[in-house]
């Protein structure tokens, strides 16, 4: 459970960055819209996985590498 809201705020600050980063090159809202539609779509589908399927490393493991992500993509901002 901890692991799954942990994921959540990641995801949130990373598809934040994504929506920034396609903004930025596009200037297009409507590739916003879709960008965030299909971040909050993968997001969601990781999110119920962790909480009914995957087990517990796996979803630990998912947590450090989204975690990573985010940190390398803030850093490269």
């Amino acid at each position: 459970m901890i692991a799954t809201a942990l994921l959540g705020v990641a995801g949130v600050v990373g598809t934040l960055i994504v929506l920034a980063k396609v903004r930025e090159r596009t200037g297009n809202g409507g590739q916003v819209a879709l960008s965030g539609a299909m971040c909050c779509s993968a997001l969601g589908v990781l999110g119920v996985l962790t909480l009914t399927v995957l087990p517990a490393a796996v979803t630990w493991v998912l947590v450090g590498l989204l975690a990573i992500t985010v940190t390398v993509a803030l850093a490269a901002s």
